[in-house]
């Protein structure tokens, strides 16, 4: 018998605001034509005043809740992956637990940036497959539109705000890659590349800081990388793109996702797009990704799907699950 976390519900959330490439055009020497070519975007949401990190995540996961028809209360423990957080502490995974009224159980953040969702996923596993937790809440929220400087058009206008979650619980597999749940993650990290996607605040500097990134050196490392993960988690997972029904990457830029999916061997009516309408969303991406491909009816129990991603640090992974 082998334990596997299996994904039993899923859900989103995206503040009211929505953001076209226009607007920018109003501040910034940039136009729609120019950031659709460059990244794939053609709108993002912005939260608003009553939106945290924290209350979108209550939010997604709620609805996560609902669709698997559980409540907080059937609920272990809650990993939220964010770089956004509402405060420096304490974590906004004890926030979330609180805005659910779950008073059992524990909950804590992971931070890896872009990455960060797939690692929560891959603590997540472990959790559930050493029988530490049953249920796991596995979320993915950022604010990302409260540290952009808005005078730099080569950030600025490529990220958005938002939340995902997903539903994890133990439940019984053959060990097989037929199995429903998580079958295989790889994660990775290398320091040195530390100025290449930044934010220049925190406790080094007394203040919240903006985003900086080298985008044309982040664009190199990411294709190779993620590629080269994804093939690792298949190939402990026992399974071979051809098996493969859907990838969900992060969304980060379109070309990324077109240049890593070329390099895979997979095309591109296998992936699931949205960085169209959410930009980039960090964190809250793959989980984003996931709820809407379902709502879609892209996603079906069953598929056999790869997850991968790229964030600052470098840090970069992917998780390969069964739906």
């Amino acid at each position: 018998m082998t334990l596997r976390a299996v994904v039993t519900g899923v859900g989103h959330y995206l503040p009211e605001r929505v953001v076209p490439n226009a607007e920018f055009e109003k501040t910034l020497d940039t136009s729609d034509e120019w950031i659709r070519a460059r990244s794939g975007i053609e709108n993002r949401h912005f939260a608003g005043e009553g939106d945290s990190t924290s209350s979108m995540a209550v939010a997604a996961a709620t609805a996560a809740l609902a669709d698997a028809g559980r409540t907080a209360q059937d609920v272990d423990a809650i990993i939220v992956a964010t770089s956004t957080a509402d405060l420096t502490f304490p974590s906004s995974a004890t926030m979330v637990q609180a805005g659910l009224g779950m008073t059992t159980g524990f909950a804590f953040d992971v931070q890896a940036v872009c990455a960060g969702f797939v690692y929560a996923l891959a603590n997540a596993n472990a959790l559930i497959a050493s029988g530490q937790a049953k249920r796991v809440l596995v979320i993915g929220s950022e604010t990302f539109s409260r540290i952009m400087d808005w005078t730099d058009r080569g950030t600025c206008v490529l990220f958005g705000d938002g939340a995902g979650a997903l539903l994890l619980e133990a439940q019984e597999g053959t060990g097989t890659p037929a199995d429903r749940g998580i079958l295989a993650t790889d994660l990775n990290s290398d320091g040195r590349h530390k100025d290449l996607l930044y934010v220049d605040g925190g406790s080094s500097t007394g203040t919240t800081g903006y985003l900086r990134m080298q985008g044309n050196q982040v664009f190199r490392h990411a294709v190779e990388k993620l590629a080269a993960t994804a093939q690792t988690a298949m190939d402990r997972a026992g399974v071979t793109a051809e098996d493969v029904d859907w990838i969900v990457p992060h969304q980060a830029n379109i070309r990324i996702i077109q240049g890593t999916a070329k390099k895979m061997n997979i095309s591109m009516d296998r992936v699931v797009v949205t960085v169209q309408d959410h930009g980039n969303t960090s964190a809250a991406s793959i989980p984003l990704a996931l709820s809407v491909g379902k709502q879609r009816g892209q996603i079906k129990q069953g598929d056999l799907l790869v997850t991968e991603a790229i964030g600052g640090g470098l840090a970069w992974g992917a998780v390969v699950l069964r739906w």
